[in-house]
């Protein structure tokens, strides 16, 4: 008789654990059940704000605001045609795509660098030899060889109209100006100046096509298993090439040709 009241009161434990699990899942699945319903009630109540907003004409949909946005920063922009092709491609593309996809994100950020360079905008250069001496003067001691250099350079450029196609280095250990001197160059022709040298960034920072951008310790430039960044230098500094410099990223020709590259070596 000892033996089955044993038995029973073990029996009445496993099913009394077993309730209290069963009533433990029940109420997660309620509440996580009433909070994917408030969820789902939040996300109908926006998506039904948004439509009766934009029937109303007070908000505008997410995509027209973006292509509104990319529209307008080419504007006051000389965009070539073939480049103005395929951000028309993109824009139809990006309307056919759902907002929270990763090909959304991906044409966004693609739109965003195209749209974003400064297709056809240029500084004024100014080539005047006593205004470049002066500058070099005012911000540099001493160095005359090196400021003779760079007058010789304007003067050749004041009778050619321009300074495309030229490129200066200066050689010297680290700390005797090389950096500085670059920015009074840059100051000279009033141009903008962008000293740290990363392809087609630097046209996005200084937005223009025609900054004066340094190419630091261009002597320690070497290869390695990535690949070899002295064949995509040859190309970008090369005259002949570099108006339609093709970047692997944007994948459209991007005119490098009226960027003034600086080059230092120590």
């Amino acid at each position: 008789m000892l033996q089955i009241r044993e038995r029973l009161m073990l029996a009445l434990a496993l099913v009394k654990k077993e309730y209290e699990l069963s009533k433990l899942q029940a109420s997660i699945a309620k509440e996580v059940e009433e909070k994917v319903r408030t969820h789902h009630r939040k996300y109908m109540l926006n998506e039904q704000l948004k439509v009766i907003k934009k029937e109303l004409g007070l908000e505008k949909d997410d995509k027209d605001a973006i292509e509104e946005k990319f529209r307008a920063r080419l504007k006051d922009k000389t965009v070539p045609e073939p480049i103005l092709e395929v951000i028309e491609e993109e824009l139809s593309k990006l309307g056919f795509l759902d907002n929270h996809s990763s090909e959304f994100s991906v044409t966004r950020n693609y739109l965003d660098w195209l749209t974003v360079l400064p297709w056809g905008v240029t500084s004024e250069e100014h080539l005047d030899l006593d205004k470049a001496k002066k500058i070099l003067d005012e911000d540099h001691y001493g160095l005359e060889d090196v400021k003779k250099r760079i007058l010789e350079f304007i003067a050749v450029a004041q009778l050619r109209g321009s300074t495309q196609g030229k490129i200066l280095c200066f050689h010297g250990p680290p700390g005797v100006g090389k950096t500085s001197i670059v920015k009074s160059i840059a100051k000279a022709l009033n141009r903008k100046v962008y000293l740290y040298f990363v392809f087609i960034l630097c046209l996005k920072k200084t937005e223009t096509e025609n900054p004066v951008v340094l190419i630091d310790e261009v002597d320690k430039i070497g290869r390695g298993y990535q690949g070899d960044p002295a064949a995509a230098l040859l190309e970008l500094l090369d005259p002949e090439q570099n108006a339609n410099f093709l970047d692997h990223y944007m994948d459209v020709p991007v005119d490098m040709s009226k960027v003034l590259f600086i080059c230092t070596a120590n």
